[in-house]
């Protein structure tokens, strides 16, 4: 076990980053906000939600 001990260190930091990196984007959508900027009257992309 120690052998991977490393490696387990690693996984656990990278899994902590991707879950606080979707966290805030969670957070950010319920807010209104969006990661194009948010202007969808200018938008010519596929956008699933329309304001």
């Amino acid at each position: 076990m120690s052998e991977y001990l490393g490696t387990i260190i690693v996984a656990a930091i990278i899994v902590l980053m991707v879950f606080f990196i979707v966290r805030g984007m969670v957070k950010d959508r319920k807010k209104g906000k969006h990661i194009c900027g948010g202007d969808c009257s200018n938008c010519h992309g596929g956008c699933s939600h329309k304001l």
